[in-house]
């Protein structure tokens, strides 16, 4: 008996999922609950496991694909005789009738292959499949690709999972009409090796007091939350990912340090979970070594504000009239101008200087 296993409901309104990447392949046996295949969202990449055990006898949905919750990703079980058809890619265009299709349609080859073959411009009707019953694997495609002759300039890289992710929601954050305040902030007497759980207790603090900063904008609404749930910006190898501290306000600074920590390693070693990367009221971004002098963070929607941490170093200034070497930094916040005022964003800017500065 076949099993039909569709793209689950991952929740908070999430309506699609792109394949990031199978863990199977066709006519392998897997067992129930092994590795299934890995879903990426504009939340995070979660592994889902098999729902049963049996043959995997027809991928459905290529790598990189982005479908519809609902959609049939994988068979299990059944003799895998149905017609090939069944096997194209859901996102691949349908071809006008003529022969270059009727030629395509008789090709056998997985929604992987057509992907990797669309991607390197090969045409699967002049590949000679060296696989089982003939089929076409990804050796034969890549070897078609490289006795081709070139017909594009440079190569092409396709975004996929995190990547891809940040390319849609930055450039929805293009859409915010976003304004950065700037400041420079002494410190000297900030313990450096506990700099983030340092910060998020001096925004916690002045986000109690500047509470619209603390929101986010839903169907035209300015949106005050009374939670307190931070996301650190974190760049990993994959990308740019956004693991969120929940309650911060009630966690003391050794929690702070010892929650900001393992997020961070779990965020570099792609095992955050999707509840890890949900919920965040406000973010808070630092680059760390890679910190220039000052850059421009840009708004996590639907959040209406971002606070940066940008490079720390020795500097001159000027103290009682005299020039000295002290710990400076620049701290930034970028606000939605259509909610908030200038002079809000300033003044938080400058509570969370003073309570680091006090620090």
């Amino acid at each position: 008996m076949a099993y039909e296993f569709k793209l689950p409901d991952l929740g908070e309104g999430l309506t699609e999922g792109e394949i990031a990447r199978w863990l199977v392949e066709e006519g392998q046996e897997i067992a129930e609950d092994a590795p299934l295949v890995e879903i990426a969202t504009d939340k995070t990449t979660v592994e889902i496991p098999s729902p049963a055990a049996g043959l995997v006898s027809k991928i459905l949905v290529a790598e990189g694909a982005v479908v519809p919750v609902g959609t049939v990703l994988v068979v299990i079980g059944g003799d895998g005789s149905e017609p090939e058809a069944e096997l194209e890619d859901v996102e691949q265009p349908r071809a006008e009738p003529g022969p270059q299709r009727a030629a395509t349609e008789k090709v056998r080859a997985t929604p992987l292959i057509r992907k990797v073959a669309a991607e390197l411009g090969v045409d699967l009707a002049s590949v000679t499949g060296t696989g089982p019953q003939g089929r076409i694997t990804e050796e034969d495609v890549r070897a078609a690709a490289e006795a081709a002759p070139a017909t594009t300039e440079g190569s092409r890289v396709q975004l996929r999972g995190v990547k891809r992710q940040m390319f849609e929601h930055l450039t929805r954050a293009h859409e915010i009409p976003a304004v950065t305040w700037v400041e420079e902030c002494d410190f000297s007497g900030v313990d450096l090796k506990r700099l983030v759980p340092l910060v998020i207790e001096a925004v916690v603090a002045a986000l109690k007091e500047f509470p619209e900063l603390n929101a986010r904008v839903d169907d035209g609404e300015l949106v005050l939350l009374d939670r307190y749930d931070l996301g650190i910006a974190v760049q990993t190898e994959r990308g740019l990912v956004v693991p969120v501290v929940h309650g911060a306000d009630e966690l003391s600074l050794d929690e702070l340090d010892a929650e900001v920590r393992r997020l961070a390693e779990a965020a570099h070693a792609g095992s955050l979970n999707p509840e890890e990367l949900r919920g965040g009221t406000f973010t808070i971004t630092s680059a760390g070594k890679a910190a220039g002098l000052f850059v421009t963070p840009l708004i996590n929607h639907p959040e209406v504000a971002i606070l940066g941490i940008h490079r720390i170093e020795q500097r001159a200034v000027v103290r009682d009239g005299e020039i000295v070497a002290r710990t400076m930094g620049n701290v930034s916040v970028t606000f939605d101008h259509r909610v908030i005022d200038g002079k809000r964003a300033a003044d938080f800017g400058l509570a969370v200087i003073a309570r680091l500065e006090q620090s």
